[in-house]
């Protein structure tokens, strides 16, 4: 739960994974909409993928990554289950 929560600490983060809710898109998509380098997008996604929130695959020379939707569940419920037991 701490590699999440660090994760999610980093706005740039918590952006890539509001586009990648939208679609699935290579590290090249989304820096198209940072004012950062694709090095820098990679490191971010690296972060993401480690924390087990998002996931890549492999598409042609590019990797494609996704939200791995069983983490976001994770982190809902485990919001949720802090509201049960006030």
């Amino acid at each position: 739960m701490d590699k999440i929560f660090k994760a999610l600490s980093d706005e740039s983060r918590r952006k890539i994974i509001s586009m990648l809710v939208e679609k699935d898109m290579s590290v090249n998509e989304i820096a198209k909409d940072f004012n950062k380098t694709q090095p820098c997008i990679s490191h971010h996604l690296k972060v993401l993928e480690s924390a087990g929130i998002v996931e890549s695959r492999k598409e042609g020379q590019f990797s494609i990554y996704s939200i791995k939707m069983s983490s976001i569940q994770y982190i809902i419920n485990w919001f949720m289950g802090l509201r049960d037991n006030k």
